[in-house]
């Protein structure tokens, strides 16, 4: 058996996975039909994929042998990463909607074992969708909270237009326009119900607190809405539609 220190090759976790079936009652072959690990037992047929990195190469080779069985694993060495960890959830999910089985080898100086972490079964995609509906909710309370497009899809480290955001132009462009307002006043003018939070919160620096009960933008807050023309004037006119209406 190699050392921690000596380079590890896929045939290394052949051994462990195949004492493993083994003791299951399968026979088990290698490299049969270019599958890496066949195992069958009456008519129940295994495949198991090898590879030293989770990889794209390594999910279509096994996403393939589904064509011929529904119990196909894919098996790797135990990452050094922690199994707790948010990136190892993730894979968690993908192996499980590929409804594939995973196969962690881990290897010590005497020997090396292996452990299934998940077995090959069919994925409920409407449970995984009622158990995320308050994700679905957040994503289009966020759509429906905006104005305009103004993110590019795809970009990093650049700064977003949340609806957060623009709630912020929103407070500010009626503050700039109209004066010093009380939270009242602006949520009849349609800023919604988180206006006082935003104000008192004060998360960009944008307002100050005037007297008692009443807010005003300050000339950070001016500067910075000057960047979206369109949308102050958005939220004017939406006032004066508003004052029409009444």
């Amino acid at each position: 058996m190699r050392t921690k220190t000596e380079k590890r090759y896929e045939v290394d976790l052949y051994e462990p996975i195949r004492t493993h079936f083994v003791k299951q009652g399968y026979e088990v072959f290698g490299e049969v039909k270019h599958c890496d690990v066949a195992a069958i037992k009456e008519e129940e047929l295994v495949i198991v994929e090898c590879k030293l990195n989770l990889n794209m190469e390594l999910l279509i080779q096994a996403t393939k042998r589904q064509r011929l069985t529904d119990q196909v694993y894919v098996a790797i060495p135990q990452p050094k990463y922690s199994l707790f960890s948010k990136k190892w959830h993730d894979i968690a999910h993908m192996i499980r909607r590929l409804e594939l089985g995973l196969i962690l080898v881990s290897f010590s100086k005497n020997k090396a074992t292996m452990e299934v972490k998940i077995t090959p079964g069919p994925f409920d995609r409407q449970k995984s969708m009622r158990q995320n509906h308050r994700s679905r909710n957040k994503i289009i309370a966020e759509i429906k909270g905006r104005y305009g497009d103004y993110n590019v899809g795809g970009s990093h480290q650049t700064k977003i237009m949340t609806a957060y955001k623009q709630s912020c132009i929103q407070i500010a462009s009626l503050l700039q326009q109209n004066g010093p307002m009380s939270p009242k006043s602006l949520r009849q003018m349609g800023t919604g119900d988180k206006t006082l939070s935003i104000l008192t919160k004060n998360y960009y620096g944008w307002f100050e607190k005037v007297k008692r009960g009443v807010y005003a933008v300050t000339d950070a807050g001016k500067n910075e809405i000057a960047a979206y023309p369109e949308m102050v004037e958005h939220y004017v006119q939406m006032q004066k539609e508003g004052e029409l209406t009444r």
